[in-house]
C-alpha cells in the first residue's frame, strides 16, 4: 500500500512538471501571438516604430528582470556581509553590515584565496596558448586530407559532451588506487604500472591537479579552435597560396607569412572566447574535487563562497572580479573585429 502510494506521488509530481511545461508553452504562444497582432494593427513609419517596439520589448524587459537586476543586486551585496542573501533594496530593509571594500579586500588578501587567483591565472594563460595551438595544427594537418569529415566530427566530439561528462571520462583515465598491491583500474596509472613506474595520483596532489584538470579543458576546447580556424583557412583565397607557390614559398614559411596573418582575425576570436570560457570554468573543477584539493578557481570559489560557507558577500566581490576580468578581453576582441571589418 505504501509502495502504490509512493508511486501515485511521484507519478502526479511528474503530471505537475508536465503541466507547468505545457502552461509554459502556451503563454509563450500566447505572448508571441500577442506581439504579431499588436506589429499588424500598425502600418506606415509610426506602424515601424510600434512593430519594432513590440518585437525589443519583451527582449529588453526579460534582460532587465534576468541579467540587469540580478547584476545590481549583486554589485550591491559584495558591499555587505552577513550569511544569506537580501533580495530588498530598501535600506530600511537592508540586512547584514555594511563592510565598504572588504570582501574586495578578502578576495586578494585570504590565504585560500590566493591559490584560487593563482590557479585561475595558469587556467587563463595555458587553456587558450594550448587549446588554440593544437586546433591549428589539427586544422593544418586535416585540411584538404582524405577523410577530413570523419577526423573533424572526432576532433569536434569532446565539444559535444557536457563539461562534467567531459570530467567524468577523464576521472577514469587519471583514477588512482593508493593500494600498493591492488591493481590500477585507470588508463594511465594502468599503463604506468605496466612498464614498472609509481603510480601517480593526478588529481589528489596540488599543483598537478590544476594541470591534469587544464588538460581536460584543452581536450574539449581543441575541437572548437579546430573548427573556426579550420574554416578561416579554406576561406583564404586561392590567388594568395598560389602566388606564394610562384615565390617559392613553401612549408613553414608559407604557414608564417601567408596563412597565420591570413587567419589572425579567427586565431584573436579563438583565444578570446576560450579565455572567457576558462574564467567561467566551474564545472570541471567542482566535478573532479570540488576545489577542496588545492585546485579551485574563481568561478568555483564563487560558489562555494555563496552558498557552500554561506558568504554572499565575498562571493559577490568574485563575481564582480571575473566580471572585470571578462571585460577586457571582451574590448580586445571587439576593437580587433572592428579593425578587421
Amino acid at each position: 500500500m505504501h509502495t502504490t502510494l509512493v508511486v501515485a506521488a511521484a507519478g502526479s509530481g511528474n503530471m505537475g512538471k508536465i503541466g507547468v511545461m505545457l502552461l509554459g508553452v502556451a503563454v509563450f504562444a500566447a505572448v508571441f501571438m500577442g506581439i504579431l497582432l499588436i506589429a499588424s494593427l500598425f502600418k506606415g513609419q509610426s506602424g515601424e516604430k510600434v512593430q519594432a517596439a513590440a518585437f525589443v520589448g519583451p527582449t529588453l524587459l526579460f534582460i532587465g528582470i534576468g541579467l540587469i537586476y540580478p547584476a545590481i543586486l549583486t554589485i550591491r551585496r559584495a558591499f555587505y556581509s552577513g550569511k544569506f542573501f537580501d533580495l530588498n533594496f530598501g535600506t530600511a530593509r537592508t540586512r547584514g553590515k555594511y563592510v565598504g571594500f572588504d570582501n574586495f579586500q578578502a578576495v586578494w588578501t585570504t590565504p585560500g584565496l590566493k591559490q584560487v587567483l593563482f590557479n585561475t591565472a595558469m587556467w587563463v594563460i595555458l587553456v587558450p596558448l594550448i587549446a588554440t595551438a593544437i586546433g591549428l595544427l589539427y586544422a593544418i594537418l586535416i585540411d584538404r586530407a582524405k577523410g577530413e569529415a570523419v577526423a573533424k566530427a572526432l576532433i569536434f566530439l569532446p565539444m559535444a559532451i557536457s563539461m562534467v561528462g567531459a570530467t567524468l571520462i577523464w576521472k577514469f583515465v587519471y583514477y588512482f588506487i593508493g593500494d600498493p598491491g591492488a591493481d590500477q583500474v585507470g588508463l594511465i596509472n594502468a599503463f604506468l604500472d605496466k612498464i614498472g613506474v609509481a603510480p601517480v595520483d593526478f588529481l589528489g596532489n596540488a599543483p598537478g591537479n590544476t594541470f591534469a584538470m587544464i588538460a581536460i579543458m584543452i581536450w574539449i576546447q581543441a575541437g572548437f579552435a579546430m573548427t573556426v580556424l579550420s574554416a578561416a583557412i579554406k576561406a583564404i583565397p586561392d590567388e594568395i597560396l598560389e602566388a606564394a607557390n610562384m615565390d617559392g614559398v613553401k612549408g613553414f614559411q608559407m604557414f608564417r607569412y601567408v596563412t597565420l596573418p591570413s587567419i589572425r582575425s579567427s586565431v584573436i576570436v579563438v583565444l578570446t572566447t576560450i579565455a572567457i570560457a576558462t574564467l567561467k570554468a566551474f564545472d570541471i573543477v567542482q566535478a573532479s574535487s570540488g576545489g577542496k584539493l588545492g585546485d579551485s578557481v574563481l568561478a568555483n570559489e564563487f560558489y562555494n563562497r555563496s552558498f557552500v560557507t554561506q558568504q554572499p558577500g565575498l562571493g559577490a566581490a568574485i563575481a564582480i572580479v571575473i566580471f572585470l576580468l571578462v571585460m577586457p578581453i571582451i574590448i580586445f576582441n571587439v576593437i580587433q573585429m572592428r579593425k578587421d571589418a
